[in-house]
Parts: structure tokens; C-alpha cells; sequence
């Protein structure tokens, strides 16, 4: 009686998957658009600045990353930013004058920045091929991994393409 025994050849690898979504912030970033609180939607006037942001409810911020944006072409004075925080910072996780994909990318890489590479020391990983993904990502894994792996790869753990054996 002859029996078919199967083997799972990505499982025998021993290759582990790093996959750049188990980073992914969760955190929901709003945009803030200065433009909003200008005189004209163009001009900074301290008086009426302030009265605007003061009518402002900023707890809409809360537990929330924020983009400071301007969408115009307006000359904006630094003490405009620091007031803008000091609403913010009650609320707010946190907040960069960036749009919101810009915030939402830089956090992502700041989780990577932080995250507990020990489980991958010494390990054939294979960072997961995604290609909605922002290649900055890419190579800030790459970077990071590659001093504590084994060997560094890119795609499926099935059909890797190897970037580097040690």
C-alpha cells in the first residue's frame, strides 16, 4: 500500500514572514487646513486668527493623529503653528505640518522604527510583497532587518527573491 506523503516545501523552509501591515498605524489622521482660519482665506491677522480658532471645537482631534495643512499660498508666521498646538495638544496624539498621507506614512515607519526585531535575529525572513505599499517602507525594513537576520528576502515565502545571505 503506497501512500503520497506531502510535504509543504515553504513550511520546511523555515523561512518567517515580515509583513509591513502588522506595523500599519491604526490611528485615523484628520487634516487641519490653516486656510480656514485666514482673513480672506489668504492672510494672517493675528486678531482675527485667534477669534477663529477659538470658535473652533478641537476635540474632534481627540485620540487622533492631525496634518497641518495650508491649501493656499498664504505667508505663514511660526507663532501660527505654536498656537495651533497648543489647541491641539489637549486632544491630539500627534500632529505635523504634513498632508495626511505624508503623517500617516512617517507614523508607520516611526512603528517600524520602534518595533522588537528579536524573534527575527538570526532568521530567514521574507518581507511580504505588496505593491499598494510606499517603497520607503521597503527600505527601511531592508535597513533595519538586515543586521539582525540571516538571510533578507522580498515576495512569498513560496517564491522569495533573495536581497541578502549572511
Amino acid at each position: 500500500m503506497n501512500q503520497n506523503v506531502f510535504i509543504n516545501k515553504a513550511q520546511a523552509s523555515g523561512i518567517i514572514a515580515f509583513d509591513l501591515l502588522d506595523y500599519k498605524p491604526t490611528i485615523e489622521v484628520m487634516e487641519l487646513d490653516i486656510k480656514d482660519h485666514l482673513f480672506m482665506g489668504e492672510i494672517v491677522k493675528e486678531k482675527e486668527f485667534k477669534e477663529s480658532i477659538a470658535a473652533v471645537d478641537f476635540s474632534v482631534y481627540h485620540e487622533k493623529a492631525v496634518a497641518v495643512i495650508c491649501s493656499t499660498d498664504a505667508i505663514i508666521p511660526p507663532w501660527v503653528f505654536m498656537m495651533l498646538m497648543e489647541k491641539l495638544s489637549p486632544y491630539a496624539v500627534h500632529a505635523d505640518l504634513n498632508t495626511a498621507e505624508t503623517v500617516h506614512l512617517n507614523l508607520w515607519k516611526r512603528r517600524l522604527q520602534y518595533a522588537d526585531l528579536k524573534h527575527y535575529k538570526n532568521q530567514k525572513v521574507v518581507v511580504r510583497a505588496r505593491a499598494d505599499h510606499d517603497p520607503s517602507l521597503y527600505l527601511l525594513a531592508a535597513g533595519l532587518l538586515q543586521p539582525v537576520v540571516k538571510s533578507l528576502m522580498y515576495g512569498e515565502i513560496g517564491m522569495p527573491k533573495v536581497i541578502f545571505k549572511s
